[in-house]
């Protein structure tokens, strides 16, 4: 049996296959969130990476032998497995997949009812401690699995999410990655009249054509390349478990999340005005200030879904976005999904008769982002401490890490949960100030500033 301790993360359960985590592993973590939720019925769904089939048939022979009714969705998307937890019913569920991670990595994204993530603030440390003092389990037998093809209600359900019949014919190239957008993303807009150039739409879980994360450059540069190639208005990528979506304009540029998150959060308004909508405190003020302007109410969030999704389950919220390319809708049972902002991106290109470039003109003539820059620290609460003193005449909060307000610039730096770096996200109202107080920051933190 193969199940590293360290396999157990902050939002889910993720390693090497199989030298952290195995079949064996996942049986025992089958029995564990059987046990834990006293579920009846649970449901499992997958990636397309190699691994996944066989570690999703050992999870599903755990939570079986635990008694644990099984329902298969296949190989889905994970919003998939939120949507299909929270439609139907089930206690539970699982998700096999390593999301962005390269092709040697496999784990899982596991839920409770109405698809409440397990974290590592509420769950996780149980399920790990329930899966590492678990007795010998026995060789699992081959699941009896009843499937479920979400598929068809799926579409339906992404379709309701906006004015289908007002979307323009666009061209969009749309990478899939060989991830499992490359099933979803045709069957969604094959009923639309968007015209989609296909890149990597073919499902190899080896991921042969590059890694399945568009936040790296490396990653998105092909795509950028064959939106300006095609004159193409737009571009879309899909990370491996196409929970994340990402966006490049027609002029081949990559769109940053809070931007993203600023512009979802106006289509949405439109319809819901005056609603609440949160924003991870990584963000540009671009975010609170459109949500404003837009006549909603901004509200601040720690980073990590289970954190958002708990929020939104509390109080009345419409809309979540983070930096990172993860956004949470109340229609979507407070689930992320890498579909809906398609879909309302492309709604709201075809209401204001605009691109991209121009929608985001006022955006990225206002507010100049860094990034995130992480660095490696010898002692991170030291570090968090002189980053405290240094800039104590700002307005200084403790939401997630340390964050700073000036009248025209501020940062949060927030330490990894995995690792001792800790990360800087900076904003200002101009490229050079930005610079600037970045560079000044990353001096207070190695510990070089005068």
């Amino acid at each position: 049996m193969t199940v590293s301790p360290d396999v157990f993360k902050a939002y889910d359960v993720r390693g090497l296959y199989p030298q952290e985590l195995d079949a064996e592993g996942a049986q025992r973590i089958g029995v564990a969130l059987t046990q834990q939720l006293g579920a009846r019925r649970l449901a499992v769904g997958h990636d397309p990476r190699v691994s996944s089939p066989a570690l999703s048939a050992a999870f599903a022979a755990g939570a079986q032998s635990a008694g644990a009714q099984v329902e298969s969705f296949g190989m889905i998307p994970t919003e998939m497995l939120y949507f299909g937890v929270a439609d139907r019913g089930f206690d539970g569920g699982a998700a096999v997949t390593a999301s962005h991670n390269p092709p040697q990595y496999n784990g899982m994204k596991l839920v409770g009812e109405g698809a409440l993530p397990l974290s590592g603030d509420a769950g996780i440390p149980e399920l790990k401690r329930r899966v590492l003092e678990m007795d010998q389990v026995a060789a699992g037998a081959e699941p009896e699995l009843a499937a479920d093809d979400l598929y068809p209600d799926y579409v339906r359900h992404l379709l309701a999410q906006v004015d289908a019949d007002a979307l323009q014919p666009y061209d969009v190239v749309m990478d899939a990655a060989n991830g499992a957008a490359g099933k979803l993303a045709p069957l969604l807009f094959d009923r639309t009249p968007i015209r989609r150039v296909e890149l990597y739409f073919e499902i190899d879980g080896r991921f042969p054509n590059h890694a399945p994360n568009p936040l790296l450059e490396e990653n998105s540069r092909e795509l950028r390349e064959r939106v300006v190639a095609e004159g193409a208005d737009l571009g879309i990528a899909w990370d491996g478990d196409a929970d994340r979506c990402f966006f490049i304009d027609e002029n081949g540029e990559f769109v940053p999340g809070d931007f993203v998150t600023a512009l979802l959060a106006e289509a949405l308004l439109v319809r819901h005005p005056g609603a609440g909508i949160l924003y991870d405190l990584r963000a540009s003020r671009a975010v609170p200030d459109t949500i404003r302007a837009a006549g909603g109410v901004p509200l601040v969030n720690r980073v990590g879904h289970a954190f958002f999704k708990q929020r939104m389950r509390r109080e009345s919220v419409l809309f979540g976005g983070e930096v990172s390319g993860h956004y949470y809708f109340q229609a979507n049972h407070n689930a992320d999904s890498g579909f809906i902002p398609a879909l309302l991106i492309l709604e709201l290109l075809s209401r204001k008769h605009a691109t991209m470039a121009e929608l985001l003109a006022p955006l990225r003539a206002t507010y100049f982002i860094s990034g995130e820059i992480n660095s490696r620290v010898d002692d991170v609460p030291a570090t968090l401490a002189r980053i405290e003193q240094r800039f104590a005449d700002g307005t200084i909060e403790h939401l997630d890490g340390v964050s700073v307000d000036f009248p025209d610039w501020h940062f949060n730096v927030r330490p990894s949960n995995t690792e001792p770096l800790l990360r800087l996200n900076l904003g200002a109202t101009g490229e050079a100030l930005m610079q600037e107080k970045r560079d000044l920051v990353l001096s207070v933190i190695d510990g070089s500033a005068r």
